[in-house]
């Protein structure tokens, strides 16, 4: 079973997440609302798959990517975010994510995704 955390800092994002059909293979190590949180709970947790929004006080997701990338070098890192432009894509996976899913998504959408970067 792959360990998940996910970061948003919308709680109705980390519950649909969390909720999604499809995600059995997956177990929630936990979730947290900003970068800050992430990083302080992806050192106690060590996820497989983190998902992680780009917008998010205190500490972005882009700013936070290449920190938890080095915390947990072998996780895989799906970015989840309304901004869908390609340079903001880009700009994340530069930063060491390995995926990205734009909101609105479905639960097959982010089954797929998430099944997708967990075989890699």
């Amino acid at each position: 079973m792959k360990r998940l955390m996910i970061v948003d800092d919308s709680l109705i994002i980390r519950r649909r997440i969390k909720r999604a059909h499809g995600l059995e293979d997956f177990s929630v190590v936990g979730t947290a609302a900003d970068g800050e949180q992430a990083v302080s709970l992806a050192r106690q947790t060590n996820p497989d798959l983190i998902t992680i929004d780009l917008t998010m006080p205190n500490m972005d997701g882009i700013e936070a990517i290449p920190i938890l990338a080095s915390i947990c070098p072998n996780a895989r890192i799906l970015v989840v975010s309304a901004l869908a432009d390609k340079a903001t894509a880009i700009k994340a996976l530069s930063r060491g994510a390995h995926g990205f899913l734009c909101k609105p998504f479905t639960d097959q959408e982010l089954h797929s995704a998430l099944t997708e970067l967990a075989s890699d």
